[in-house]
């Protein structure tokens, strides 16, 4: 199950567009002959485990006696397609899950329904910031965010132990630490960090105070070109000297938790909770010992960590729902404290709920405790529907790194990136 809920954060997708027509429906909802109500409720395969769900609706369906909650599971494979032809029809799910840098396309076509009047009773002043800005859209609010994962480092304890080296705080402790690995064992790679691993390369950005891209009277425009994404590049360069890793490849080709780890020399990489697990038993099953140590990603100083991207997923209402009225109580209640609060206990602390107040307890030391604490510097990627397509391959952010890694001026090839992100993201 946790792997399962770890491979559903941060997919992102095409959007196409969505014929949201019509007034949305009867607020009042649409009984049948007999008065009884269906609140029918979209979402993905291993995003919710079945007894929190079955506890959700059942508290629903005690406050609505007449009213049934059908929970249609959904897998991510398609899924825009069809979400966007359901979003267009008379009578779609009430409720849908939709991946946090999905919401925006759906938004602006006007498939989902405006929420901004009901933050009280959503309660939105205790969603995590992070969260937040990937449900709103130019001001309004189109979702409740629901969970989030976000990348830590994963270090083998053995070779810190032999290298003396312990969890940094800073970077600058975090390169001195890589420079002792390097020292310890010479066949041993510090850390692995492939050249377009561009999700990490975002967090840098970020602690420079710089943006990917940002909207320019009326416009959006690429930021790679700027001094805040050239400090960035420089400080992923000086990472990726401790690395045998390719520049022209991302962490997923080949798949580094399980293709490149569990073969040894690896005293360190950057992944994200089904990736530590994936490595675990990849481990394992090849005779071998695991024992991973982890740690949020440091970041210019010691008081706060370094910025990561927060990948998940929200919680949003169809334009056109015939029990709108009812598809926001039943959202009111799964994002709610209380039941945040048990989901993230039924992960396990895979996933961050979306407000501090219901985070897991994790055990010290674990993958889950260094997520929440680097959730704390997290962000999103640029909140516009025009962004699914800057993702697509050849993806311009890779190829700006790539470049740079290769000797090219990072001004210059991050001139280039923003042009060509410019070119996608306003279409």
């Amino acid at each position: 199950m946790k792997r399962k809920l770890i491979a559903a954060v941060g997919v992102a997708g095409m959007m196409a567009g969505v014929a949201a027509c019509g007034n949305g429906g009867d607020d009042k909802g649409t009984a049948d002959a007999n008065g009884n109500k269906t609140v029918t409720v979209w979402v993905m395969d291993g995003s919710a485990p079945k007894a929190w769900l079955d506890e959700v609706n059942k508290e629903f369906e005690a406050k609505h006696p007449n009213t049934k909650v059908k929970v249609e599971i959904q897998q991510w494979k398609g899924i825009q397609e069809k979400v966007t032809t359901a979003l267009s029809e008379n009578t779609p799910p009430d409720v849908i899950e939709l991946g946090n840098t999905q919401t925006a396309g759906y938004a602006v076509t006007g498939g989902l329904a405006d929420l901004t009047g009901d933050k009280a009773k959503l309660g939105a002043d205790a969603w995590q910031k992070g969260m937040l800005s990937s449900a709103e859209v130019d001001g309004k609010l189109y979702s409740a965010p629901w969970y989030a994962a976000n990348r830590v480092v994963v270090y083998d304890k053995k070779a810190y132990q032999k290298a003396g080296v312990t969890p940094p705080k800073t970077r600058d402790e975090w390169i001195a630490g890589l420079e002792k690995l390097k020292a310890s064992d010479p066949a041993t790679q510090p850390i692995y960090l492939p050249g377009q691993s561009w999700y990490v390369l975002a967090g840098f950005v970020w602690d420079e105070g710089g943006e990917l891209a940002v909207k320019d009277g009326g416009k959006w425009k690429g930021q790679l070109g700027t001094p805040q994404a050239a400090s960035a590049m420089e400080f992923y360069k000086k990472l990726q000297s401790f690395s045998t890793a390719p520049k022209d490849k991302d962490e997923a080709t080949p798949q580094q938790s399980t293709d490149i780890v569990p073969k040894g020399g690896v005293a360190s990489w950057i992944g994200l909770g089904w990736e530590a697990q994936g490595a675990l038993k990849a481990l394992k099953e090849a005779g071998k010992e695991g024992d991973f140590g982890y740690f949020p990603i440091p970041g210019k100083t010691a008081d706060k960590p370094g910025s990561v991207f927060l990948g998940g997923s929200n919680l949003a209402v169809a334009e056109r729902s015939k029990n709108k009225d009812l598809a926001k109580e039943w959202l009111a209640l799964a994002a709610g404290k209380d039941q945040m609060t048990k989901y993230a206990a039924a992960t396990e602390g895979a996933l961050l709920p979306n407000q501090q107040a219901a985070n897991f307890a994790a055990a010290a030391g674990s993958f889950a405790e260094s997520m929440a604490k680097g959730a704390a510097a997290g962000k999103i990627t640029p909140v516009t529907a025009g962004w699914a397509n800057v993702e697509t391959e050849p993806n311009p952010i890779k190829e700006f790194m790539t470049k740079v890694l290769k000797g090219e001026d990072a001004a210059k090839a991050g001139e280039a990136a923003d042009k060509e992100i410019a070119s996608r993201i306003n279409k």
